[in-house]
């Protein structure tokens, strides 16, 4: 080692054998950096005080002292599954890939954000992460959103206000003994999410700006005026009814150039839907330290136009920004601690009308949402005062009905003022770690606490304004009749959205020691208590367990765990509000063992097996009678008998009395829902570039609260209580892969993953009158409904318009030909609800996901792909807004133009258009499903590296161009269906133009 008068430090790196390591990053807390050369050697600037951090990937990093900088620097290999990128945070605890007995699955962002430089975290689970369906969903289990979060600790958090730029590392614990130390709140799997810290003698300062545009994939496709016109006399004339609109109207409307006064309005056109959307991102990180103390801060601001912008005095869009400062200091020799803050706001500005929703019922005959001031005739004087005294919008004024009055939804968009939707999110954490080596070496403790909270509030200007129905005389306006009156707001009105706040707990005592050279055991003994309010609930949330955990493992290749858990739940009776939940796991390294050791073609082999109960009260909900989760409804005191005041009983005295009733039967027994757990599978490493993981997995939700039906008659329902009573099976398979191999200058990373999941609903109490009718022994989300036969035929009727005898009757009023046949599946001539059987499932069994990463030279292309396969859509699901469900008074989408009449009866694909509401046609059937398998390109990203030397010329680290596109490709037999959205924000696809660079 030499030291040069201007402090240039030189120094060796070499392995454990005294070879060279070429590559070993070296950095001073100052910001100088480094690598070694092909010879190990390095040259450093340092202050007289500063420190060096060595860093290369398969070594275990090291911290020299300016002192210690003497001869060769010995870098340690780091075993295999054992590195600090093998490192897994898992919220309360902390292991090594190589040491998990269970199913768990991680990511890093370091290496990755570079080429996939998605901000949204979700998107990075969605594909990505090993056993989990959509973003939110584990095996399967629960439903849609029921895998709980845990963000740096804290249970509940949500993801969506986090940038990927601040995340350091997903991890998805899906078995039961890698979940039990959360508790309740694990049942259905957990997602952990650590968020970056700063690191000692590593200064960096990361900037990533992002610019694109959205453009809306499909959008619904209603019908004109004249078509409108047209089939709603032929939906009238088949009830039976006259025209309502004349022909010559009609035609009048079809072929008239006044737009004004025959109007043909779409509320999804790019009148008033834009079909360009712009967004900018721009995110700074700021990190570094030194041994005593290390900072991490991430600032972002993000803005994204609007959908509907038709108000030029409202700059309509979202903006949010978000401040993040994550700080590890040293107390003392013993004690270190860290401090987060967090605070996001954003704001969204738009006018106070929903013209998205408004669009799903507007008619476009309905009126001219804007008169124009030229076509005004102001030779009667009232007329002309009338315009004297009008708001005028841009040559325009507001147009309506005597129907929509001062209510038009396009009026009221334009000049109603607007309301500004604002969010809040404010989120503290405290980490205080003791090492206890003074009292036993490996013995430390640590102290959690948290607090968050969040708020949503509207501010608005609500203005009210004139409208006006046009009097035609030809094609100029002689006359308007006028709604409402202009008065702008003279003050901001305030409502809320609600809030909630969270406090969180956690403390624990770990003991980690190796004894006779080969064992090594870790033990960790933990107490944890979280608490949550919610405007208008009276009741507080609360969460409390202690845990207890050891895992011992033998020459780092046999580990086993036990986890105990104990629980507590309020929702439960006293004497019963806690439980005991023991899991335990053992795996088996079978590649260490000598006749593996060495094989050429097997780098790594483990074996694993875990299994346990889980005790919780997560599912214990408030139900409906016919046992569907009631939302408004408490989920505490279910145990309790429950009062309700009555209605009035008069006496012959003529005295009355309210009468107490009964609403729900004591139940005081009532006990912790079980999840029964079994997982069995392994992982591997073979030919040094595939990596293979399996697991089967095994999983009952025993002891689900219900209404039990078959045990009481039908007079007894008021009185029945909660029971533990219901099962759900949960089985199935997952799979991931991912292969790696550099050829010369193209590196090629390909993965894979696939889940099986079939779930059971194994026990259900029920009472139906036909065995076909009966949930149990079915798929959970099995949609039951009627096996339609095509539609009635003019045949099929006499001619007085009744059915032929020997047909089954309907029982949901009068059918005529054109109307959905169904199938009499019990035979007793009629067609009723015990008529319908298992005709799908609404949940995908299969979900599987590709992702490519090719890498040529300086260039990187990534692709993710995503689908699902085997379950339906229903498309008279509320979301679709009545856009299949035609009838009445509403408005006609695309899809009518395949109705049947007599001379499209062989080609028909919508039953015939009815004025009135029709009760046979738009029941649950197998006429309206829809197969909802795809295969989705869910992102793409080019990406393009600079040059070192232009780096450093530009006085950076790292600079690159990206070109990225969500949502790019889909292949499925329904994908017009899938991605329709209706009265609400369009699914969109995205092209952005990013920008990132590191100093």
């Amino acid at each position: 080692m030499a030291q040069t008068n201007d402090k240039q430090v030189i120094a060796n790196v070499v392995d454990e054998q005294g070879n060279p390591i070429e590559g070993v990053n070296v950095s001073s807390p100052s910001g100088n950096k480094t690598s070694s050369d092909v010879n190990g050697q390095f040259k450093i600037a340092l202050l007289d005080d500063e420190s060096v951090l060595l860093e290369k990937k398969g070594y275990i990093s090291a911290i020299i002292t300016m002192s210690d900088l003497t001869d060769n620097i010995i870098m340690k290999k780091s075993p295999f599954l054992a590195s600090e990128d093998d490192e897994l945070k898992m919220g309360v605890a902390t292991k090594y890939r190589r040491n998990i007995v269970g199913a768990v699955s991680s990511i890093n962002t370091k290496d990755r954000l570079t080429y996939d430089n998605t901000q949204v975290v979700r998107d990075y689970i969605n594909g990505l992460m090993l056993g989990v369906r959509g973003s939110d969903n584990i095996r399967g289990i629960g439903g849609v959103g029921d895998a709980v979060f845990v963000i740096d600790g804290v249970i509940g958090r949500d993801p969506n206000i986090l940038n990927m730029e601040e995340v350091e590392q997903i991890t998805v614990l899906r078995d039961a003994n890698s979940v039990a130390l959360y508790g309740s709140q694990g049942r259905n799997g957990v997602i952990v999410i650590n968020t970056k810290r700063g690191e000692a003698n590593k200064k960096e300062v990361n900037v990533n700006i992002r610019s694109g545009i959205r453009t809306p994939i499909s959008l619904p496709n209603y019908l004109g005026s004249a078509a409108y016109m047209t089939l709603f006399n032929e939906a009238r004339n088949n009830d039976g009814l006259d025209n309502f609109y004349s022909p010559a109207l009609i035609q009048e409307f079809r072929t008239s150039s006044n737009i004004y006064k025959n109007p043909d309005v779409d509320l999804y056109s790019k009148e008033y839907v834009q079909r360009l959307v712009n967004f900018t991102n721009v995110i700074a990180e700021f990190s570094g330290g030194n041994d005593k103390n290390q900072y991490y801060v991430n600032a972002g601001w993000n803005s994204e136009g609007a959908w509907v912008d038709i108000n030029e005095d409202i700059n309509a869009g979202t903006n949010r920004f978000n401040i993040r400062g994550n700080l590890d200091f040293k107390i003392n020799d013993w004690i270190t601690s860290s401090l987060d803050g967090i605070a996001v706001i954003s704001k969204t500005r738009g006018s106070r009308a929903d013209l998205l929703s408004a669009g799903t019922t507007f008619r476009p005959n309905a009126y001219s949402p804007l008169l124009p001031v030229d076509l005004i005739d102001t030779s009667d004087p009232t007329v002309a005062g009338q315009l004297q005294a009008a708001n005028i919008f841009d040559g325009f004024l507001l147009g309506s009905t005597q129907q929509f009055g001062s209510d038009a939804p396009i009026a009221l968009a334009i000049g109603g003022g607007y309301r500004d939707t604002v969010f809040r999110s404010t989120q503290f954490n405290n980490t205080i770690n003791f090492n206890l080596d003074r009292i036993a070496k490996g013995l430390s403790a640590k102290t959690y606490v948290s607090f968050d909270f969040f708020d949503s509030y509207n501010l608005s200007i609500e203005n009210q304004f004139k409208t006006y129905e046009p009097i035609w005389d030809g094609d100029r306006i002689t006359g308007l009749n006028v709604f409402g009156e202009d008065r702008q707001d003279q003050r901001q009105e305030t409502t809320t959205n609600g809030f909630l706040s969270r406090f969180g707990f956690y403390g624990l005592i770990n003991y980690d020691t190796t004894f006779a050279k080969d064992y090594s055991l870790n033990t960790t003994l933990l107490g944890f208590y979280n608490s949550q309010r919610r405007n208008d609930v009276i009741q507080t949330d609360v969460n409390a367990h202690l845990g207890f955990q050891t895992a011992f493992d033998y020459k780092k290749k046999l580990f086993f765990d036990f986890t105990g858990t104990y629980v507590n739940s309020i929702k439960l009776p006293k004497g019963n509000r806690g439980a005991f939940s023991p899991t335990s796991g053992i795996a088996y390294i079978i590649s260490e063992e000598p006749f593996l050791k060495n094989s050429k073609f097997i780098n790594y082999l483990k074996l694993k097996a875990s299994g346990g109960v889980l005790k919780s009260d997560r599912g214990i909900t408030a139900l409906n009678a016919g046992g569907t989760v009631d939302n408004d409804a408490s989920a505490y005191y279910l145990y309790d008998v429950n009062y309700s005041f009555g209605n009035n009983v008069s006496w012959a005295d003529g005295n009355t009395n309210r009468r107490i009733d009964i609403t729900q039967g004591e139940n005081l027994d009532l006990t912790f829902e079980e999840r029964i757990d079994l997982n069995l599978g392994f992982e591997t490493y073979v030919m040094n570039s595939l990596w293979i993981e399996a697991n089967y997995f095994k999983t009952e939700l025993d002891k689900q609260i219900t209404f039990i039906q078959d045990q009481y008659p039908s007079f007894y329902d008021t009185f029945r209580p909660y029971n533990n009573f219901n099962k759900n099976l949960y089985t199935g398979f997952e799979i991931g892969m991912n292969f790696n191999k550099t050829y010369k200058d193209l590196s090629i990373t390909l993965g894979a993953n696939v889940l099986y999941s079939q779930t059971e609903r194994s026990i259900r109490s029920e009472v139906f009158a036909e065995d076909y009718l009966q949930t149990q022994g079915r798929e959970i989300s099995t949609i039951f409904g009627l096996v339609d036969q095509g539609f009635y035929a003019e045949a099929d009727f006499d001619t007085d318009g009744n059915l032929n005898a020997g047909l089954p009757v309907p029982q949901f009023g009068n059918v005529q030909p054109g109307d959905i046949k169904y199938e009499d599946l019990n035979g007793d001539n009629i067609i009723d609800n015990d008529d319908r059987r298992a005709i799908g499932q609404s949940s995908n069994p299969w979900t599987y996901a590709l992702n490519l990463n090719l890498n040529y030279k300086r260039f990187n292309l990534f692709i993710l792909g995503v689908g699902q396969s085997g379950a339906h859509g229903n498309k008279l699901n509320s979301s679709f807004n009545e856009y299949y469900s035609v009838d009445g008074a509403d408005k006609y989408s695309e899809v009518v133009l395949g109705r049947w009449t007599p001379q499209t009866a062989s080609t028909a694909t919508f039953p015939r258009l009815s004025a009135q509401t029709n009760q046979n046609n738009f029941r649950q059937s197998t006429f309206w499903l829809f197969d909802t398998s795809y295969f989705n390109i869910n992102r793409a990203q080019l990406t393009y590296e600079f040059e070192d030397a232009l780096c450093k010329d530009l006085g950076m680290d790292n600079f690159s161009l990206n070109l990225s596109g969500t949502n790019l490709f889909e292949i499925g037999k329904n994908k017009d269906i899938r991605r329709l959205r209706i009265g609400s924000t369009p699914l969109s696809r995205s092209f952005t133009l990013g920008i990132r660079a590191s100093f």
